[in-house]
């Protein structure tokens, strides 16, 4: 089992943040100093994501296909591993038309195309899904996120707007998740698992959450992965109406 991508995939990583407009993508992170902000997190985001390819290759088999949520620059390295060292088919989304046209023009020629849509718009299965930072996205989710990082406010927290978030979230996990060919991978950060394990027990679905995690250089949140096996029925049975499949991911 290799620790290391090859030499010519770590180029082709360099290489595609050689290409990307830092001075466009400020605005897009950040509403003032973006490019302050892409000079102190460039290096930390490649070398991280870096990191986080070299762990995701290892455990994925060739071939196959990989739904890739919200995928921004951090997920650049990963989808470049995949796409090179393996030859999967990667399917990045991103809702952020801005980021998305930047980051197409970065990647011409590499056979990696991202889409501004909702990840639930993709059609197959899937057996990896990536969804970091995702479900607790301070923009999309400012309350459920004040609550998932303990800052809410107990005076002023709108449980109103909290449920109807928590409800879009449900739905983001839901559709995802219901892509996936088992057994199968998921990629997420901590503070999600709970959103995986949920789904999981609600669909009977076996799962492992592996112990180790890895740190990124964007959100700062931890990414860790978790396993997803057989769907079991109330006695234990082993079910395979989940687009079940032998073999390991």
């Amino acid at each position: 089992m290799k620790d290391r991508l090859h030499t010519q995939t770590l180029k082709a990583i360099r290489r595609l943040f050689d290409r990307l407009d830092y001075h466009q993508l400020g605005p897009v992170y950040c509403y003032e100093g973006g490019e302050e902000f892409w000079r102190a997190k460039r290096e930390p985001c490649r070398r991280l994501g870096t990191n986080i390819a070299e762990a995701l290759v290892r455990k994925l088999s060739s071939g196959g296909r990989s739904l890739y949520v919200g995928a921004g620059v951090a997920e650049l390295p990963c989808l470049m591993a995949e796409s090179l060292e393996l030859h999967r088919q990667v399917e990045p989304y991103n809702l952020r038309r801005a980021e998305v046209t930047i980051l197409n023009h970065a990647c011409q020629g590499s056979g990696i195309t991202f889409r501004a849509r909702t990840a639930e718009t993709a059609q197959g299965l899937f057996d990896h899904l990536w969804i970091v930072s995702v479900l607790n996205d301070p923009e999309r989710f400012p309350d459920l996120s004040a609550l998932s990082y303990g800052n809410a406010n107990p005076i002023t927290f709108n449980s109103v707007r909290f449920e109807r978030q928590r409800r879009t979230a449900l739905s983001i996990v839901n559709r995802c998740l219901a892509k996936l060919s088992l057994p199968a991978l998921v990629t997420t950060s901590i503070e999600e698992v709970v959103w995986i394990a949920d789904w999981c027990h609600r669909h009977r679905v076996r799962y492992h959450v592996e112990r180790k995690y890895y740190p990124t250089a964007l959100v700062g949140d931890p990414v860790c992965f978790i396993r997803l096996s057989q769907v079991f029925g109330e006695r234990g049975k082993e079910k395979f109406s989940l687009h079940h499949k032998p073999g390991r991911p």
